[in-house]
């Protein structure tokens, strides 16, 4: 293929990513199913060589690019959350429930379904049984804006009241959130296993360690980091430092440099504490146009990720990635998307706390909501980077059948949730409209 047509797919490619989510938004069809099927066409292009979009031979390459792509995406998961927490009242917690419930149970379900398929049905090794279960189970910030909630708002009159009223965007944006982080404890386990042997020879290190300390180093530091970022960037004395004054919006790309740096460097979790400097961000002055200002930037830059990995992945789709899928593992990767999620999900939010009395704005998770909340279990990019990680940290056995199905379950997911959410969360907004404030959906 020769440089110019290279300019030219690229071109057309990114006119595509600025053009598709307005031209899409009363369709039934997503952006990132329109990008991936352009990426596989452009693999069956003459000339593209196989190797050269090989996951398993450029695991590095894979690994930082969908590893910024996530970090991106968090910074704008954060940002663009309006439910506030506070680690001085408890009642602020209590709005989260719905999300504490997703990770505290709905995941940790969905890596023990997975891993059991991995390991009966596919017959994998007990370290990549657990691996692909670890990769498969958090939800993806990247790819589930559909189901996700539109941005900052800001309302200079109410700002005390600023929250989000629809339960169903809410909880799957803050899952995708944090999940991204709080899946790396397994991953690592995962490495141990193959790398290190029976648990019984690192499992208290990596109770103690990996699936505790380094969740709240990562979370504490990005605290800080947000913290002292949005005092100079709100309150600074010096006017030349207040950014919020000024409008610039990369102060937000800063912010996840930095505390990404700085977590990895102290040896936290990364993720958790970007997602966490995002929502200290927000926390101040919550009624200032800067948020958005931020939230915008961090948006743009993030769909021009997706751009990338997307046709990459495309392309690596018709290019050998899904030569060795097995009908076992199309079985698993069906049996993740249908069932492990939505009914893990399901089990999870049926779980609830004693209910609080109902305020104005308040909308609990009906039938329906948790039946949409279960289902949209989007998966994406952070399963890529979550096996390009584990791939450059150990040797794991049928590591080709790994990437087959995780490639295959993340084509599946694009295409079914992509397809069904616009209709889905458009049925939902008009039953919501036809209820009257703080009544559950039945």
């Amino acid at each position: 293929m020769t440089a110019h047509l290279v300019y030219l797919l690229g071109g057309a490619s990114l006119l595509l990513a600025v053009v598709l989510p307005y031209a899409l938004r009363t369709v039934a069809l997503s952006a990132p199913v329109v990008l991936l099927g352009v990426g596989a066409l452009i693999g069956l292009l003459p000339g593209i060589h196989e190797s050269a979009f090989s996951p398993i031979e450029h695991h590095v390459f894979v690994e930082h690019l969908t590893e910024f792509t996530v970090l991106i995406a968090l910074m704008g998961v954060g940002l663009a959350l309006d439910r506030p927490l506070s680690l001085r009242s408890y009642a602020p917690w209590r709005r989260w429930g719905a999300t504490w419930r997703l990770l505290a149970i709905a995941m940790p379900l969905s890596i023990a379904g997975v891993a059991l398929l991995g390991w009966w049905v596919m017959g994998l090794a007990p370290s990549a049984a657990l691996l692909l279960g670890a990769v498969l189970a958090p939800t993806d910030p990247v790819l589930a804006s559909d189901v996700q909630v539109g941005g900052p708002t800001t309302d200079q009159e109410n700002a005390e009241e600023i929250d989000e009223t629809d339960e169903v965007r809410f909880a799957l944006t803050s899952e995708a959130g944090l999940n991204d982080g709080l899946a790396f404890p397994f991953v690592q386990a995962a490495i141990l296993l193959a790398a290190t042997g029976p648990f019984a020879e690192w499992g208290v290190t990596w109770l103690a360690w990996d699936l505790v300390g380094k969740v709240v180093i990562g979370s504490a530091l990005g605290v800080a980091v947000g913290w002292l970022l949005a005092k100079v960037a709100f309150r600074s004395t010096r006017a030349s430092l207040r950014t919020s004054e000024s409008g610039e919006p990369l102060l937000a790309l800063a912010a996840v440099l930095l505390a990404y740096g700085l977590a990895e460097v102290a040896g936290g979790y990364g993720f958790l504490a970007v997602f966490a400097a995002a929502m200290t961000m927000r926390s101040a002055e919550r009624n200032h146009d800067y948020h958005a200002l931020m939230h915008q930037v961090i948006e743009r830059l993030e769909r021009l990720l997706t751009l990338i990995v997307l046709l990459l992945l495309g392309v690596a789709l018709t290019n050998g990635l899904l030569a060795d899928l097995t009908w076992p593992a199309v079985a698993v990767a069906v049996l993740l998307v249908l069932v492990v999620r939505p009914v893990a999900a399901m089990l999870a939010l049926t779980i609830r706390p004693p209910r609080t009395p109902p305020r104005v704005g308040d909308a609990t998770l009906g039938p329906r909501e948790r039946a949409a909340t279960a289902f949209f279990g989007v998966r994406g990019i952070g399963s890529i980077f979550y096996l390009a990680y584990a791939a450059g940290h150990a040797d794991f056995e049928d590591l080709p059948l790994l990437w087959s199905t995780v490639g295959f379950a993340i084509t599946l997911s694009v295409i079914l949730h992509g397809v069904t959410a616009t209709p889905v969360m458009r049925w939902l907004d008009s039953r919501r409209e036809d209820l009257s404030p703080g009544e559950p959906s039945r």
